[in-house]
């Protein structure tokens, strides 16, 4: 065995795994066999002697695998009789930690060569930028400094006041598609999808609802009804806020508005959401465009009831940004995303733990489809809102859509007027989450531990009536209640790092002798009846409460609502105890904020938001997740030092005013209102109602004024062109618009009007007449006019080739069109972007089409009775494509119309 060891070893090549190997073959005993096989495995001169494999297994392994069954096979190694059994087995958890070493360095290798790749693109950016520079001074230069705090707000940027708000009427629209989302008894931690972002949402609608200056906000997202979620959740409309009817001005409030889309009875996870977008998109756009018209009905019927557009459209998380940006461009409103998470941040995470592929990972959290919406949304976002500079820094910096140093230089030229050659990158703005006050009240934070006395008091059975139920459901998991209470409170997940909490707490006999424990892990009946990670965290709770024999000094209830958790802070400061917020990554963490508003120190992992909310609140400390020593190490100096606690209590209750929701709404208003003086698109006009009766619409065809190509006549003739070019000059807009240059440029957002040019004119052997199809394209494109107020759309019976082909023939520049629909709308082109096909729209046709049954089809009908002649259709094979087809009449043929 020991030849086959060294054998493997040597093929290996890896000196890594031969001192672990020689330690556990050599670890507790003297027996003869194990010394011979210690002297054949013995480590190169030099090399430091082996530490202990016990302390080895339970800090690497288990720490930095998180693989359990690698500890119990050593636990059973180690009480085996055996020698040789017990040799054999830790040879075995050898070979697997070389392996899933070698593995997790694989990643890491790649990971840390595509990250390289990244600098160097971004570097190459930053150098063309910094050259573009040349001509700023140098004080404009140092102005800019990247080291400067990104945290200020510009200097000319005016903060919102309600004076400036008393004559505004906004609207806004907040969109978050995933989670359940209501205004009352919010299920968070139900599961993955629904925690901190809906509440964040729902409070943001509030708060917004009640500024001065709002008029209405819509908390757009997805209506669900089925038996497996409340029925609330399927309603249509809910009122968050009724809104100011003291003011002069109305307001409408706020709203949270279901719309169908997806599967209807069935409640879906985020990632399987993203094909049914499209749909949300479409409903979305016919919502708005009815509020828009009612309030300008509302609010103007003086002034013709112009619509009320969108005064910010602002997506949360990735397909809530994808949407924004799709109406944002359709509406020509200003976009907001907030990010939340990011799924670059969770793949490089991800692929550090070194469990899943980044196959495996694809597969499962749809995480490449995730992180093109986040680049998409950078491209078409005015702003973006961050909680903290971390997130700037380490989450939205490892996007190609964004830069530090490029969008401040990028920032510098537009300022000055100069040109940035069509670079672009939105603005990053960190604007900290609110929090709902009116749910404290500043006789809970008094020093009185009267509520205390009556829970574990003597007589305490008669006065627990006058208490909340919760807190009698926390206390009866307690031997000694007395004891100060170490809270954590989040969904039953993975990354919030619950069991190395528990961990830490299990192995320090100090910190048990003077706290208990709460984990308040989102609601559950039965684990068993849980799916996901969740009912594994749950389980490892529960066994590692075993491991530690923690019974009577851990609470972990199975109900609470999202009322009971005021009471649960409450209950947590009156114990003199202490909030932890331990996951591996926080974006935020609202939880630690909300736990300051109620007098709570906070212990917080030192990754993510908690670094920012702990500077301002100076209430705690920070530690590293992965460290339980650490963590116990906080815990207990927070908890024994009563005078540190006090002082914590303090200061968070000083400062918390930092994070409340009227700051908040104030800081995003000003930064909105900024951005949108920036805006230069005009606004959009919808046409207006069209009152007759459907059955009137379609009653005389000829009375409309504007008809397709084909039916204006012979082009060959001297009216073909002209009537139509008439028709055009007749429904030109009153108003003119100044040409500023004789270049077209494509901006969909400024479009106030489309015209479809349909035009298929051809000679004898079946060649685009080039005369007649460049005398009528630019006859109405110089109608249309340059000033992009008016879009264009080429449609044509021929390919692709084939029109670019003639267009550029006839000198007439493709990117003057919007879109290029050809081969009789089996294709699309945007010539602004490329002259390929469009795929999203080859696969939407694509859905059922049934190509070799319509060929056989057509062959079939077109051929007459009385025609002998089998092949009177000859197939064009130039034309044809797979959802096209085309064909040619041979000579004196007859072919059935079909």
């Amino acid at each position: 065995m020991v030849n086959s060891i060294q054998k493997d070893r040597a093929m290996a090549g890896n000196e890594w795994i031969n001192g672990y190997l020689e330690a556990i073959l050599d670890a507790g005993t003297k027996l003869s066999r194990q010394k011979s096989i210690s002297s054949t495995l013995s480590p190169p001169a030099g090399r430091a002697p082996p530490y202990s494999p016990t302390k080895y297994f339970v800090e690497e392994v288990v720490n930095h695998f998180d693989d359990a069954d690698l500890h119990k096979t050593w636990i059973k190694a180690v009480a085996m009789r055996s020698s040789h059994e017990r040799n054999q087995r830790l040879e075995n958890i050898c070979w697997r930690i070389w392996h899933l070493t070698r593995k997790k360095k694989q990643i890491e290798w790649e990971d840390e060569r595509k990250l390289a790749k990244q600098r160097m693109e971004r570097e190459q950016l930053s150098k063309v930028a910094a050259e573009d520079l040349s001509d700023l001074s140098e004080g404009e230069k140092e102005k800019g400094d990247a080291k400067m705090p990104m945290l200020r707000i510009d200097s000319n940027v005016q903060i919102w006041q309600d004076e400036q708000a008393q004559n505004k009427r906004l609207y806004i629209v907040l969109i978050s598609l995933h989670g359940l989302i209501r205004g009352e008894n919010m299920e968070l931690g139900r599961d993955s999808d629904t925690g901190g972002q809906v509440k964040y949402v729902v409070e943001l609608a509030r708060a917004l609802g009640g500024t001065k200056g709002v008029y209405r906000v819509d908390l757009l997202t997805r209506q669900i009804s089925g038996p497996d979620v409340h029925w609330s959740y399927g309603e249509p409309v809910e009122m968050l806020t009724y809104g100011d009817r003291n003011s002069h001005v109305d307001s409408c409030g706020a709203y949270i508005i279901r719309l169908p889309f997806g599967p209807g009875q069935r409640y879906i996870p985020k990632e399987t959401l993203w094909p049914h977008i499209p749909e949300f998109v479409d409903r979305a756009l016919a919502h708005i465009t009815n509020v828009a018209r009612s309030l300008g009905d509302q609010l103007e019927p003086a002034g013709g009831g112009k619509p009320i557009w969108p005064y910010v459209i602002h997506g949360h998380y990735a397909d809530a940004s994808e949407a924004a940006a799709h109406l944002s461009g359709i509406l020509n409103v200003p976009m907001v995303i907030t990010g939340h998470s990011l799924g670059r941040n969770k793949l490089e995470q991800l692929l550090k733990q070194g469990r899943l592929s980044k196959e495996d990972i694809n597969r499962t959290y749809r995480i490449m489809r995730r992180i093109e919406a986040e680049e998409a949304a950078l491209d078409a976002a005015v702003m973006v809102i961050t909680s903290t500079r971390q997130e700037i820094d380490e989450q939205w910096g490892l996007y190609d859509g964004f830069d530090v140093n490029l969008e401040r230089k990028l920032r510098v030229r537009r300022r000055r007027g100069v040109s940035c050659f069509g670079r672009y990158m939105p603005r990053m703005v960190v604007i900290p989450p609110g929090l709902d006050f009116s749910y404290v009240h500043m006789q809970d934070l008094s020093e009185s531990d009267a509520d205390l006395a009556k829970m574990i008091g003597p007589d305490g059975g008669q006065s627990r009536r006058d208490l909340p139920p919760i807190w009698d459901e926390i206390m009866r998991f307690f031997t000694n209640p007395h004891k100060p209470m170490i809270l954590a409170l989040s969904r039953p997940d993975p990354k919030k790092n619950v069991t190395t909490l528990l961990k830490a707490f299990g192995e320090c006999r100090p910190l048990q002798e003077l706290a208990n424990m709460t984990l308040i892990l989102g609601n559950r009946d039965d684990i068993e009846e849980m799916s996901g990670s969740g009912a594994t965290v749950l389980t490892t709770v529960l066994k590692l409460i075993d491991k530690y024999d923690l019974y009577g000094l851990v609470a972990y209830p199975k109900h609470h609502k999202q009322t009971d958790v005021p009471e649960i802070y409450r209950l947590a400061a009156k114990t003199k105890g202490v909030f932890i917020n331990p996951a591996l990554v926080e974006p935020f963490g609202l939880t630690l904020i909300e736990a300051a508003a109620y007098g709570l120190p906070v212990v917080a992992t030192k990754n993510g938001g908690p670094v920012d909310i702990v500077k301002a609140l100076n209430n705690g400390v920070l530690v590293d997740p992965h460290d339980h020593n650490a963590i116990s190490a906080a815990l207990l100096k927070l908890v024994a030092d009563k005078g540190l606690w006090m002082e914590c209590r303090r200061n968070g209750l000083k400062n918390i005013h930092r994070f409340s929701w009227p700051e908040h709404c104030r800081k995003y208003l000003s930064h909105v209102e900024h951005y949108r003086s920036h805006q230069t698109a005009t606004s959009l006009e919808i046409m207006a109602r069209m009152e007759e009766p459907m059955s009137d619409s379609l009653r005389d065809v000829e009375d409309l004024s504007l008809r397709f190509s084909v039916d204006g006549g012979d082009l060959q003739t001297n009216g073909g062109v002209s009537s139509i070019v008439e028709a055009l000059h007749q429904h030109r807009h009153d108003h003119t618009h100044s040409l500023m240059n004789n270049t077209y440029m494509f901006g969909p957002g400024k479009r106030q009007r489309m015209l479809v040019i349909a035009v298929d004119c051809y000679d004898t052997n079946g060649l685009i007449v080039l005369h007649d199809f460049s005398v009528l394209i630019r006859k109405i494109m110089a109608i249309g006019g340059t000033n992009g107020c008016t879009g264009f759309v080429l449609a044509t019976g021929a390919t692709g080739k084939e029109t670019i082909e003639a267009m550029q023939q006839c000198d007439i520049p493709p990117r003057g069109f919007d879109a290029l629909i050809c081969s009789s709308g089996s294709e699309l082109y945007y010539p602004w972007r490329d002259l390929m096909p469009d795929g999203d729209y080859g696969v939407h046709i694509d859905y059922r089409w049934p190509a070799e049954h319509v060929k056989s089809t057509i062959l079939r009908v077109a051929q007459m009775e009385n025609n002998h002649e089998e092949d009177c259709l000859i197939v064009d094979e130039e034309a044809c494509s797979w959802h096209c087809n085309a064909y040619s009449l041979k000579q004196g043929a007859k072919v059935c119309n079909p």
